[in-house]
């Protein structure tokens, strides 16, 4: 691939809604050809639940939730649920010609999944993306937590799931994004969804623990946000042959963000959609 200049965006924490409307904003902004490709790095506050695109409402435990003071929003990419907490989110952002991630879906996930590799590579966690991979014991398939849910390439570490990302098409564009955990205990996500009992509870905590690790639990010792953002920053440019260029939303992009989350991320009728 020649060599091409993106924006590299570092936002501070914000809410479910901001964060997944600034993601839609910049993907709305690329389809208009308005900015060049980007990557953004960034993290929420308070933590949040996210949900892809046709998850069950159903799943959430809102009562818990609001004991726990932590936030809930529903995503634009597919997916099981997510727990921002804890951990380093990170966007790709780029038209579909764009040589890092046009073709299939698939196509592009494997292109994005080396400069992944090398980020884990630069922190000293070896990591393997196979095309197909199998977990020990198969959780149901439509268990509610992402990191439950196998997919191809696959991003894995001593036989677990250290990064999950997912990816949608829209308005003439590609919006990857994803976690990288980086400490705390991942089951935590069990506590805010709904299970029949607590027997279902227990085994999707287990299923959980089996199939999924966090930077701490590879290296011993709890890596900074800052440094995880860093060797996002090293491994793209080095992996994706890009130069970056330090960049902050817009005044349009803002204004859209402000929109977006009135009228679609921190809105009910989008939380509690339902697919028909």
């Amino acid at each position: 691939m020649e060599r091409a200049t993106w924006r590299l965006m570092i936002t501070p924490p914000m809410s479910g809604a901001e964060n997944m409307s600034l993601d839609e904003s910049l993907l709305e902004t690329i389809a208009e050809e308005n900015s060049k490709p980007i990557l953004r790095l960034y993290d929420w506050d308070p933590p949040c639940l996210s949900l892809g695109y046709s998850q069950s409402f159903s799943d959430v435990n809102i009562e818990r939730l609001k004991e726990l003071g932590w936030d809930v929003v529903r995503r634009l990419t597919g997916g099981r649920a997510v727990l921002h907490i804890d951990e380093l989110t990170y966007s790709v952002i780029a038209p579909v010609n764009e040589p890092r991630v046009k073709g299939s879906i698939i196509e592009s996930y494997r292109r994005l999944s080396q400069a992944l590799l090398a980020v884990l590579n630069t922190l000293s966690v070896t990591a393997i993306a196979k095309k197909e991979y199998n977990f020990p014991t198969q959780p149901n398939k439509i268990a509610p937590v992402c990191f439950e849910v196998p997919s191809k390439y696959e991003i894995t570490v001593q036989g677990k799931k250290i990064i999950g990302s997912a990816q949608a098409r829209k308005y003439g564009g590609v919006l990857q994004h994803g976690s990288l955990p980086l400490h705390g205990d991942l089951t935590r996500i069990i506590e805010v969804l709904n299970f029949v009992n607590g027997i279902s509870r227990e085994k999707a905590k287990e299923r959980l623990s089996a199939h999924a690790t966090t930077i701490e639990s590879v290296l011993g010792k709890i890596t900074p946000w800052d440094v995880a953002a860093n060797a996002f920053i090293e491994a793209f440019e080095k992996t994706l042959n890009i130069d970056f260029i330090k960049s902050d939303p817009t005044r349009s992009e803002l204004e859209r963000v402000n929109q977006l989350q009135k009228e679609k991320y921190g809105h009910d009728k989008w939380l509690q959609y339902k697919k028909l």
